[in-house]
């Protein structure tokens, strides 16, 4: 069985995709364990000691200055969960719990948390046993972290609220005693925060989502390449000195793809040919689609260090004899990437919009029929394709909006001054499904635009492309149910089923 061993390296996204969606197990090496028993040493030693420390003698938030018995610690944590397990709305995905999950695991691990390996152990085994908390996706701020959310699966780790098991949703007891794992009976000093004070939830949104970018990024630049060959466009506009000239690194690589997946069509033209220029969603998408994988590239690097950080609070540095209250958990790091990536999705879609209208109308299509079908009038062909693309379109912009500008204090203005990095995430998430959604439609067009021109040869990867689709999508010929082709070709941008045929036969494509 596969697995990931936490603390031999540090995490990649790849990583967080392969436990999160690929079901692998999860271990924690023999350093890494001995670097959480030395922090947990330390944090009983206060507790012994009686020292003020916050979140392990003491209140949270605005109770900071309360100081609390050994006897009532018990007390305390659990209250912080249950009292913290505020989330609305409906369930993040598995993947995304899983995701959690890991993450916080990885935390938990670099031994700057202070927790008990008994309580760690029933984390890993929730991961290894296919036990999902149920984790509403609204209601955090993201600073103190995502508490809500994370609250929700501390819940199911002491046996309350509610957990997926097998696919099934039931309470947190049914589902650990049908996987076979024991409740842990209590929580002590400081764990409740070292478990629900982080940004797990906002990183693990963005580490799936930057991973699909990627994807998706790849599958606009094939989108294009089809559609110029649908459009008979001209590739000299991707000669590498057109691009080397201004330096940006996305635009070289796209225009790179965009050669690589044309190379031997009969498709495309040359400049003065049948005209001298493209429209801008033909000529500069070098310059359009490679903003975007520059953005997020960007976006990848600053993922990839939160997914290695320690987020909680306080943190406990056993070498030092030092506890400090800092503001790692808060999420500002993720907020504005999130943002970012949002917008940088957005403007993949705008364009390949753009493209598909190109596309169905017959003044700018250079001769293909009106929508893309043969006895129009009768049929309408693809032109509420374009209406839905549209829609999506529209809708990205408003979710586009930065939710980072955005701040309400909490905590009696203690916390005066909170992210909102996890809406951000969720709002980056959604926009990329929605993007995904416009881009096979592009695709679905593109495919026949070619159809209705006539192969004449398609290049040696957009022919792959083509083929990818047809397996599931056929030439319309007359109207059909439309979301049915639109729904097979995501999937196939879904699975990677596009993209893999395509670099199984030019290699692999640039991000």
């Amino acid at each position: 069985m596969n697995k990931y061993i936490v603390g031999e390296k540090r995490l990649t996204i790849s990583d967080v995709v392969d436990v999160a969606r690929n079901g692998y197990q999860v271990e924690i090496c023999d350093e890494a364990w001995m670097r959480v028993q030395k922090a947990r040493d330390l944090v009983e030693k206060y507790v012994d000691e009686e020292r003020v420390s916050y979140g392990i003698t003491t209140g949270f938030g605005k109770f900071s200055d309360v100081v609390v018995s050994q006897s009532e610690t018990a007390d305390l944590q659990r209250n912080l969960i249950i009292s913290h397990s505020c989330g609305v709305g409906e369930p993040l995905p598995e993947e995304v719990v899983r995701g959690i999950m890991f993450l916080r695991v990885a935390n938990l691990c670099v031994g700057n948390s202070g927790i008990r390996r008994i309580t760690l152990e029933k984390l890993v085994e929730l991961l290894n046993r296919g036990v999902h908390p149920v984790v509403p996706e609204k209601g955090s701020l993201g600073a103190s972290g995502d508490l809500a959310p994370l609250s929700h699966i501390v819940l199911t780790i002491l046996g309350l609220g509610e957990a997926f098991y097998e696919g099934e949703r039931m309470t947190s007891e049914e589902a650990l005693a049908k996987a076979g794992i024991e409740p842990l009976p209590n929580l002590s000093s400081k764990e409740g925060l070292a478990l629900i004070n982080g940004t797990q939830v906002m990183t693990a949104v963005g580490a799936l989502a930057v991973y699909d970018s990627e994807k998706l990024a790849k599958a606009a630049d094939i989108a294009c390449a089809l559609t110029s060959e649908a459009l008979n466009g001209i590739t000299c506009a991707y000669d590498h000195k057109v691009h080397e000239v201004r330096g940006h690194a996305g635009q070289i690589d796209t225009a790179k793809n965009l050669l690589r997946i044309l190379e031997g069509s009969q498709m495309t033209t040359e400049q003065g040919d049948l005209r001298v220029q493209d429209p801008y969603v033909l000529r500069c998408a070098p310059q359009i689609h490679g903003a975007s994988k520059d953005a997020i590239n960007f976006i990848k690097e600053r993922v990839e260090i939160e997914i290695n950080a320690v987020t909680d609070n306080p943190l406990i540095f056993p070498d030092e004899d030092q506890v400090i209250s800092g503001g790692n958990f808060h999420g500002q790091p993720m907020a504005l990437p999130m943002d970012f990536l949002g917008i940088a999705l957005s403007e993949i879609a705008n364009v390949s919009e753009r493209r598909l209208e190109r596309l169905v109308n017959p003044n700018l299509n250079f001769g293909l029929p009106a929508f893309l079908v043969e006895n129009g009038g009768v049929n309408s062909g693809y032109m509420i394709v374009q209406y839905s693309a549209a829609s999506l379109v529209s809708e990205n912009k408003v979710l586009a909006h930065p939710a980072s500008v955005d701040s309400i204090p909490s905590s009696a203005n203690q916390e005066d001054h909170v992210s909102m990095g996890t809406i951000a995430a969720r709002k980056a998430r959604e926009i990329l499904g929605n993007v995904r959604k416009v881009v096979a439609m592009e695709i679905m067009a593109a495919c026949q635009g070619i159809d209705l021109r006539g192969d004449r040869g398609l290049g040696k990867g957009s022919a792959e492309a083509y083929k990818a689709v047809r397996k599931h999508v056929e030439k319309l010929d007359k109207d059909r149910v439309m979301y049915v082709d639109i729904n097979e070709t995501e999937k196939v941008i879904i699975s990677e089923e596009l993209i893999d045929a395509v670099e199984k036969a030019i290699g692999e494509l640039n991000i």
